[in-house]
């Protein structure tokens, strides 16, 4: 994993098209904004996961979480 540290108002760049920014820094909570290409999906992880696990692709028991979620994601990529 790759860990970054930035500012309020600062950016990251995931690839050529993916833009995520650290809005505002407000105690404990971080307000991001991602943008993104309309046919990239953005979720937050524990949506993405309940949608997986509606689709029956996630591993019962969640013993492989980060790995189902990696294949998973890669496989919406193409």
């Amino acid at each position: 994993m790759l860990v970054l540290t930035r500012k309020s108002n600062q950016s990251i760049m995931i690839g050529d098209d993916i833009e995520v920014s650290v809005l505002s820094i407000m105690g404990e909570k971080v307000r991001i904004g991602i943008q993104a290409p309309r046919d990239v999906p953005v979720f937050r992880r524990e949506v993405y996961l309940e949608i997986q696990q509606e689709r029956g692709t996630v591993a019962a028991g969640g013993s492989d979480v980060r790995g189902e979620v990696d294949r998973a994601l890669s496989s919406l990529k193409g």
